[in-house]
Formats: C-alpha cells, structure tokens, sequence
C-alpha cells in the first residue's frame, strides 16, 4: 500500500502550491474525508486488495482537476492520476480503471460495478454527516467566489433538500444501512429550516406596514434636500449681488460723489445717479429675495385634531403648548398617511417659497444688468457730449 502513502502526499503539496483559497469545500480536506469514508465500507465490504487500492487512488485524485478548473474536473485529474501512475510504472490497463472510477463521481453518472458504487457512496458520504451543515455552507461559498451562482436561504435550502431526497441514493449495502439514516435525519433538519424560514416570512408579512415602502421615503429625503440645495444656492446668488453693489456705492460715495460739486463735472451727474440707483435697487430686492417670510396660520385644537395643520413647520407649532404638540405629534408618528400627508404639504409651501425667490432673485439680477449697461452708456454719452 506505499502507492496509497505516496498518493496522499503527491495530492497535498498539489493542492497546497496549486489549489486557489477560494475552494473552500473541493479541497485537501474534503478529499481525505472521502478516502476515509471509502475505507469504512471497504472493510465491511468484500473487494480484492487490489481493487481497494484502486478505489482509494481514485478518490485520492478525483478532485485534483480543480487546480485548474472547476469544469471537466475529472478529466484533468484524469491526466494528473495517469502522469503520477505512470511515473511509479504502473500498467496502462490499471490506470485505465481507476480512470473509470474517477468518473464515476460524475454527479449525474449511475455506477456499474460495485468499485464504482463505493466510490459514488464516499464521494456523496456527506450526505450522512453530522456536519452536514457546515459542510453544505463551504461548498455555497465556494460557488459564489468562484461565480458559479449565489443562492438564497431558501432557494440553498430548497436545492439541498430536492438533492438528497429526490435526486441522491446511496448505492452500496454498508452505506445504505448505516448512512441512510443519517442522511434521513439531515433532510429532516432542512426541512424544519425551511419551515422557519417560512413561518418568518408570514410573520414579517403580518407586520409589516403595507404603506410602507423605502422608495417614497427616499423620494422625500433626496426632494427636500433638493429644495433646501436650491435655497441655499439663492441666497448665495443674493448675497453676491449684495457685496458687489456695496462696493459699488461705497465707491461711488467716496469717490466720483464728491467731485460732483464742481461745474465742470455736472456731465456726471445723470450717469452716476443711474448708477446709485440701480445699485440701490439690487440691493433692495436682493435683500427682499433672502428675507425670511414665515406664514403663521389661525388654527383651533379641532383643527389639530383633524389633522388639518402641518406639525413639521415651525410657523404652526411654535404657537401650541408642549403637551398638545407631544400628543399631536405622537399620532402624527402612528399613522403613516399623517406623516407623508404633512411632508407633502411641507414640500408644497418650501416649493412656492423657493418660486418667490427665484422671482425676485431673476429680478434683481435684471435690475443689475439694465442698471450696468445703461449706467456704462450715460457715462460713456457724458464724456462724448463734451
């Protein structure tokens, strides 16, 4: 049996150099777990020496493709087996037949010997084991590093309960009699797991709000910030057109005012009072674009009561006693269609103050343009009037 000594350590510094860390079940671990799994039905069952040895090599590389690819597995390590079985000078007709069993572990192959039933019960002797869960997890992550699918709870736990109860059989006597059982116990876990998982979802489904939905709210959330962006953007803008025409009027006053006074300045009269003025009126409905206008609504406690006045602004609350706003706003919170009826309301009115600002904002962006321009040529008619 020193080929069998040779093959463990042949398949372990070839899975340790070659083998990716993302196989986390088509590994070192899981092929020594079958080859001892093999050898648990050998000794309960009568088979030559010979092809004991055969059987055990045959699980020793059935896996070994994988160091290349997962797909036509057994044929590559078909070639690894014959290339390993080939250089200890064994005959090609042995080779031949521990080939055939490394593809008997086809998962849809039907065995036709008895080598080949002992070699389909080990490769499938998970089935049966206490581990069974740990296992099935390795072999689903395994799956979505390597991109052969990603599963959901229940659709992995769907899949594993239609393999073992419908699809898998073992197919030796030993493995029918001492593994079945077992393999019976773990569908009855899956089963039971899939049960949960469906109790959950009914009960989920029983409370959960039916109104309520992530994507209004995310609607809501983005508007909002979308108006108070626009906002603070106006006011930027006004705030622009308050500094420069403070700058213009400071220099107009310390500067060109003074000098007014003399007759031969007169020309410049006309021309800097267009400026000033124009000036003088950016600024005004600048000022009058950033002002503050807070609506104060007449409501009685029937109207709170009836849900007629929107809690979420300030104008209305800012009027109640904390008491009447701490249990308005505790239905307000209880009641979904309250809520998202107040955020509309709070989007409508921040929409029309946004309409007043912009107004006066274009406005005053035109006083400003017109007042330059004609303030330009007034001067410019000044000086060629001369």
């Amino acid at each position: 049996m020193d080929i069998l000594h040779k093959a463990k350590d042949y398949v372990e510094t070839l899975f340790k150099d070659k083998l990716s860390s993302v196989y986390f079940y088509h590994n070192f671990i899981h092929t020594t777990y079958t080859v001892n799994k093999a050898e648990e039905i050998l000794k309960n069952t009568d088979v030559s020496a010979e092809d004991q040895e055969k059987v055990l090599l045959a699980l020793w590389f059935h896996d070994t493709g994988y160091i290349e690819c997962a797909q036509n597995h057994e044929e590559r390590g078909i070639e690894i087996l014959k290339d390993f079985l080939q250089n200890e000078n064994y005959p090609e007709n042995y080779i031949n037949d521990v080939s055939n069993l490394i593809l008997a572990t086809k998962i849809d192959r039907e065995p036709g010997n008895l080598l080949e039933k002992i070699v389909k019960d080990a490769d499938c002797s998970h089935f049966a084991s206490h581990d069974y869960n740990d296992i099935s997890d390795a072999l689903r992550k395994e799956w979505e590093l390597t991109n052969v699918k990603c599963y959901s709870n229940d659709e992995w736990n769907a899949g594993n309960l239609d393999m073992l109860k419908n699809k898998h059989h073992y197919y030796t006597d030993y493995a029918k009699e001492n593994w079945e059982p077992l393999k019976k116990k773990n569908i009855k876990k899956i089963e039971k797991k899939l049960e949960k998982e469906e109790e959950k979802k009914e009960n989920s489904e029983n409370k959960k709000d039916p109104k309520s939905d992530r994507s209004v709210d995310t609607l809501f959330r983005v508007t909002l910030n979308n108006h108070t962006r626009l906002s603070d953007i106006a006011d930027s803008k006004a705030n622009i057109l308050l500094s420069v025409n403070a700058i213009i009027i400071s220099v107009c006053l310390s500067v060109l005012v003074p000098k007014l006074d003399t007759p031969k300045n007169a020309h410049l009269i006309l021309p800097s009072f267009i400026l000033l003025l124009s000036s003088v009126l950016t600024i005004i409905f600048a000022i009058l674009s950033t002002k503050p206008n807070v609506t104060k609504t007449r409501f009685t406690n029937q109207d709170v009561s009836n849900r007629k006045v929107n809690l979420l602004f300030f104008g209305n609350f800012h009027q109640m006693l904390f008491d009447d706003y701490n249990g308005a706003m505790k239905d307000l919170i209880k009641d979904r269609d309250y809520i998202y009826e107040s955020m509309v309301k709070d989007l409508y009115f921040l929409g029309k103050v946004l309409d007043r600002k912009y107004r006066l904002l274009s406005l005053t962006y035109k006083i400003f343009m017109v007042g330059i321009i004609i303030s330009v040529l007034s001067f410019g008619y000044a000086f060629l009037s001369l």
